[in-house]
């Protein structure tokens, strides 16, 4: 888990070396000495996190914020509240809005019966204003194909690649978000970029306002120069936003996340999956739970994942559904 700062609620980086899957889609491995259904010690390189059969998240709910899950390798099967379901990985991003509340679990089936089947991702939340905490929840996906990357040559030649989740550099735009999000006006200034760099590549990512905050997120490496500050990979650095941010890397290729915007100025209290401006927002949130479980569960499993052979899809509230 890293530190965020607002906008920004959360950021938990994830990357598991799972072995074969088995019948069930859990890994074909023992799961003896494992605290099962609160499973985050990373055993032989893997965890089950709260999954009892197969790896992941089970049903849970969520309001008042958005989360942004970015799969960079292995799969991630989506189902909610309301009847969106989904299989995205290998690049994929989800962005959902919770709003005024929902229950999804996220679960990590393993396909690949003959082989290893390693994952990683970076699940983000960002906060929501006041007037938007209870909009209607939302569900998106940016498929890998799509997403828009801005690929340079430094002055040695050296391959440097942003990926754009949300925000613009040099003219190009990310595909838009959700309707209700704080991402959604350019104004707000919010960034969520991730970055590889060729082994001695530099790369020179421009300045921002004085009202954002900034954080780089440096996760696979070995070293870089920040703004001529060495670093070593595993860290979180807040940068100043009114600079230059340049990136030399060292000698092994280099993974980065930047996340980036302008705070949302308003009181923000959280008691689990809830983040609301208020105590007593906070437990009307737990009595409408309780009350209605946002919609109930439409669905036969709690851990619920989808056919082996289904490919990478969306299906949304409207009964559309699209696929890759």
């Amino acid at each position: 888990m890293w530190p965020t700062t607002n906008p920004f609620l959360f950021c938990a980086h994830h990357r598991d070396h799972y072995p074969a899957g088995n019948e069930k889609m859990g890994p074909a491995a023992s799961l003896s000495g494992r605290n099962i259904g609160q499973d985050f010690t990373p055993k032989d390189g893997w965890r089950m996190y709260h999954g009892q059969e197969i790896p992941g998240f089970p049903v849970h709910p969520h309001r008042g914020f958005e989360t942004i899950t970015i799969v960079k390798e292995g799969i991630v099967d989506h189902s909610d509240s309301i009847g969106q379901a989904g299989r995205f990985g290998q690049g994929d991003v989800q962005w959902m809005t919770a709003g005024s509340g929902l229950q999804h679990c996220e679960m990590f089936p393993l396909l690949n019966q003959d082989g290893p089947n390693p994952a990683e991702l970076f699940q983000i939340w960002l906060n929501m204003p006041k007037a938007n905490k209870f909009a209607p929840p939302y569900y998106k996906m940016l498929w890998s194909e799509e997403i828009p990357k801005q690929v340079s040559k430094d002055a040695n030649g050296k391959t440097c690649e942003v990926t754009l989740i949300a925000g613009s550099l040099d003219g190009v735009e990310a595909l838009p978000n959700a309707p209700d999000s704080w991402a959604s006006n350019p104004e707000h200034e919010v960034v969520v970029w991730t970055i590889k760099l060729e082994p001695g590549a530099i790369l020179n990512l421009p300045s921002a306002s004085d009202q954002v905050n900034r954080t780089l997120y440096f996760h696979i490496g070995n070293s870089l120069l920040i703004n001529q500050t060495k670093v070593d990979s595993g860290v979180a650095i807040s940068v100043k936003p009114n600079q230059i941010i340049q990136l030399e890397n060292g000698d092994t290729e280099a993974h980065l996340l930047l996340l980036q915007g302008k705070p949302i100025d308003e009181p923000i209290v959280q008691y689990g999956p809830f983040v609301m401006n208020s105590r007593g927002e906070i437990q009307e949130a737990f009595e409408e739970y309780n009350a209605t479980e946002f919609g109930g569960w439409p669905w036969p499993s709690r851990e619920m994942v989808h056919p082996r052979d289904k490919g990478r899809f969306a299906k949304y509230r409207d009964g559309s559904e699209e696929s890759r």
